[in-house]
């Protein structure tokens, strides 16, 4: 669901001025010097979270979009080379980039976190924001750590990816955004509410389900769905994450939330074929994989919203002739 936060943001353009952002580089700094231990627990937290919360592997794999929900195609596991241009309305042509030890072998371990959590890459060039850095610069040091130990464990595929190439109005903008990381800890999951919190800021929620006027996050919408992206059979429109009984998820119990999710388990849900009909961005089979724990965790923080009325229409089918 990365891609609707870049489709919302490139109205931003407008909004920043090309000289505040010369100074990005020195105000995140060089990349710190870091070396990771690589040990079992922090491979296996890292899958965890890699695939199935902050599912890194959304858009760092190629897509399959003739299946529902887009699975990774066989082979391409962090390989990268999903593009996302200006066919979703977005201000340029991006690739998702190969996160395998292909690409990254010769990345040091502070180069990948700076990447991931200030968003500027190993060349010193500010990432674009569809890489959720905002995200993962809140997220526990441990947990980023753990990510990295794991993208170094995996399988290279080779797949030389292009550079993108945004448009020049949105350079200043990628560079405003950069910023240094301001680490959480993670909270104790028996806290259940705050260490949902923490999930669903992982997994990007707020993004993809919260409406922006002019690129900005609009508060009193927040969770409250509505954000719309195009794809070739429609436009695909973001649910009401809040608790309001008619229009969001007041009337979904704990049990039902968590068996949405572990319905598309890879192994008991195979994503059928879509010829012209309904699909979505929402990586259900990666999110799948969430334990029950976290996925009730983040249920009962989503509880604690304001409940807001907006009812949304989820799929609207293209006007055909």
């Amino acid at each position: 669901m990365k891609k609707v936060r870049v489709h919302s943001l490139i109205l931003m353009g407008c909004l920043v001025a090309a000289s505040s952002c010369t100074s990005y580089q020195k105000r995140i700094g060089p990349a710190p010097d870091l070396k990771v231990e690589i040990t079992p627990k922090r491979v296996e937290r890292g899958k965890y979270l890699a695939n199935n919360v902050a599912v890194c592997m959304d858009c760092h794999s190629q897509r399959d979009y003739t299946r529902f929900s887009g699975p990774a195609k066989a082979g391409t596991f962090g390989g990268g080379g999903e593009v996302f241009d200006k066919k979703m309305g977005l201000p340029g042509t991006f690739y998702g980039k190969n996160i395998t030890p292909h690409a990254l072998g010769n990345w040091t371990d502070g180069e990948i976190y700076r990447a991931m959590t200030s968003g500027v890459s190993k060349n010193g060039k500010a990432l674009m924001p569809m890489m959720p850095y905002l995200a993962y610069g809140k997220m526990d040091s441990e947990d980023v750590k753990s990510i990295i130990a794991y993208l170094r464990t995996l399988p290279a595929v080779t797949n030389d990816v292009p550079e993108s190439r945004p448009m020049a109005v949105v350079k200043p903008v990628f560079k405003k955004m950069t910023r240094r990381a301001e680490h959480q800890a993670m909270p104790s999951p028996q806290d259940t509410v705050a260490y949902g919190k923490y999930l669903v800021g992982a997994a990007g929620c707020y993004d993809c389900h919260t409406q922006r006027r002019m690129g900005m996050p609009i508060k009193s919408k927040g969770f409250a769905g509505g954000v719309s992206l195009k794809m070739p059979a429609g436009t695909l429109t973001s649910a009401n994450l809040t608790p309001d009984i008619e229009t969001g998820l007041g009337s979904w119990t704990k049990e039902s939330f968590i068996s949405r999710f572990k319905s598309y388990q890879p192994g008991t849900f195979v994503p059928f074929e879509v010829h012209d009909g309904f699909n979505t961005i929402m990586p259900w089979t990666f999110y799948s994989g969430m334990s029950e724990q976290d996925l009730g965790a983040m249920y009962a923080y989503l509880r604690t919203l304001k409940p807001i009325k907006q009812k949304v229409e989820k799929f609207r089918p293209a006007s055909k002739g």
